[in-house]
């Protein structure tokens, strides 16, 4: 019951006797005022009783908190008789003091009003934890702070605290636009409503933690039950990232790698569709947020990646909408092999909840890489073996079909030539063993068998110049150990038949490709074919294998012309 409505028994019975001694006229006087007094403070009752009802039935019939926000103020603004109800509940930090519901027409600044806990008259309310009543000239208050309204040229204000069982959860205000005392009931009533709302919203808090711990240990739990499927790595991680982005309400989520040898951070899954973040250059670890959480083995949080000094792509940032970032290693037995980069879309102080899961969701996915790792090492002897066994097959071929043309010029060239066949091949298995298992670098194969191949067949003291040229790009093993195999054939040819002697002083390999084919070139300014040379009645071993291999295998294309004064054999296959 309000404080001034409570009156006890003994003055109930001091004002009965004080009416007895009155004369008659004066008694029924007295009555009267009495019985008004009454009546007001009935009346003041039954307002106060239809407000809590009113707001009672929004708070029961809504479940979304900012509708019933919303429904609140307006119910406020009416029961009394002010002008705007602004509403503002403490962030998940408790450090600032967000607008979440209002009267009137002012959706545009709902959820983006800011106030630190102390900042302006509603940062103070909730600092102090008691109400503020200014009737005239609000902004003349030493404690005023003006907030982007467009009812923001009023006079008065009522601010008070709301509170639930276990403290502060927000704080309440109305405005009038002329001066406004405002009354013993209007002060009485709010703080009444706001103990209502207060609870509510504490409970709706409550609800909504329970419920978000529901969610997120759900998602830990869906997780770890994926990990031990028979999943690709790439789907595996595809998951991770999207249901930690939905259910930490992430703006994006990705998983990027550490390339050690580089020292760089190649992003490897992302729940976000956009082009510009998913095309970001890689990141080196000593010039990027990511790189920190590497060297320093620790989550790194960002309120503003776009506003602070280190981040490399504040751009990409602004036009994605990104803003705070919390960004965490991924290791496995004390081993660094990526990171977990999460981003808000909104200022966000990442809570010791939300570090502790995001952890977790990292070691998840730091557990997941590794499986996959064992798994395909378990693999490998395997795989080999069946490699090994396929090139050794093609290396018989090769040799029959040498025996088959019967004719060699001595039997160490012949052998110089199995030699440079099996080592271009070996080549390829190098490289595999040395990168992984299923990709072979181009320009890096290039090089290794123009060095083995050329040194064995050019003498010491050899003049010629030896280069190549072009990008550096991942050819499938399969179609890398037949381009070894066709890049010695089309040496050992430009060696023997265009370098021969002292004629001629480069040798070098071009390579490049466009959306649809690979091109490699062999180039030597050495003796020009003859002037009816056609490859396709050549019959020479060499350029036999090398067009066999090229249509058969690579289904590609090979043709060899001299223009220039140079010798050009190409080899044009689709990617």
């Amino acid at each position: 019951m309000s404080p001034w409505r409570a009156r006890s028994a003994s003055e109930q019975e001091a004002t009965a006797a004080t009416l007895r001694e009155l004369p008659p006229e004066q008694e029924l006087e007295a009555l009267r005022v009495r019985v008004a007094d009454l009546e007001k403070r009935i009346a003041e009752a039954t307002l106060e009783a239809d407000a809590l009802r009113e707001i009672g039935q929004a708070i029961g019939s809504m479940l979304n908190i900012d509708e019933m926000l919303r429904q609140v103020a307006e119910i406020v603004v009416k029961v009394t008789g002010t002008d705007l109800c602004l509403i503002y509940l403490l962030d998940e930090t408790g450090k600032e003091l967000v607008l979440r519901g209002a009267s009137g027409d002012t959706k545009n600044v709902v959820g983006k009003i800011r106030l630190k806990v102390g900042e302006g008259i509603t940062g103070w309310v909730a600092q102090q934890g008691t109400h503020v009543v200014l009737p005239r000239e609000a902004w003349r208050d030493s404690r005023f702070k003006r907030v982007p309204l467009s009812q923001d040229s009023y006079h008065s204000m009522l601010s008070v605290p709301l509170r639930g069982q276990n403290g502060l959860v927000g704080v309440i205000n109305v405005r009038t636009d002329p001066p406004h005392e405002y009354t013993r009931v209007q002060i009485s009533l709010l703080d009444s409503i706001a103990r209502q709302v207060g609870g509510a919203v504490e409970n709706y808090n409550t609800y909504r933690r329970v419920e978000q711990r529901a969610s997120r240990l759900s998602t830990l739990s869906e997780i770890s039950r994926r990990i031990t499927s028979d999943m690709y790595l790439e789907e595996i991680l595809q998951l991770i990232v999207a249901m930690t982005a939905e259910t930490m309400n992430f703006k994006i989520c990705s998983i990027m790698l550490l390339d050690e040898s580089k020292q760089e951070l190649v992003i490897k899954a992302t729940q976000s569709k956009s082009r510009a973040y998913t095309k970001k250059p890689n990141v080196k670890l000593t010039e990027s947020v990511a790189g920190r959480a590497v060297l320093e083995r620790r989550p790194i949080t960002i309120r503003d990646v776009r506003k602070t000094p280190g981040y490399q792509y504040p751009d990409v940032a602004r036009r994605e909408g990104l803003c705070s970032l919390i960004s965490l290693p991924l290791m496995v037995k004390n081993e660094i092999i990526g990171v977990l980069n999460c981003y808000t879309g909104t200022p966000h102080e990442f809570t010791d909840e939300e570090i502790n899961l995001c952890t977790a969701v990292a070691n998840q996915a730091a557990i997941s890489i590794q499986n996959a790792r064992l798994l395909v090492q378990t693999a490998v002897l395997q795989e080999m073996h069946h490699r090994v066994k396929n090139s050794l097959q093609t290396i018989a071929s090769l040799l029959r079909l040498q025996l088959k043309v019967g004719k060699v010029d001595s039997l160490e060239k012949a052998l110089t030539q199995s030699i440079n066949r099996i080592q271009s091949i070996a080549s390829v298995h190098e490289l595999l063993s040395s990168e992984n298992l299923d990709d072979v670098p181009i320009r890096r194969l290039a090089e290794t068998i123009l060095s083995g191949t050329v040194r064995s067949l050019l003498p010491e003291d050899s003049s010629v110049r030896l280069s190549v040229e072009g990008e550096d790009f991942l050819l499938p093993s399969g179609q890398a150990t037949y381009v070894a195999l066709i890049l010695n054939e089309l040496l050992q040819n430009a060696v023997e038949h265009g370098l021969k002697g002292s004629v001629g002083s480069e040798l070098s390999i071009r390579i490049s490709r466009d959306e649809d084919n690979v091109v490699i070139e062999v180039i030597n300014d050495g003796d020009p074919l003859p002037p009816d040379f056609d490859v396709r009645s050549h019959r020479k071993l060499g350029l036999r294998i090398v067009e066999s291999l090229v249509r058969d295998n690579l289904l590609g294309d090979f043709t060899v012309k001299t223009e220039n004064g140079c010798t050009r054999a190409a080899v044009v296959f689709p990617r």
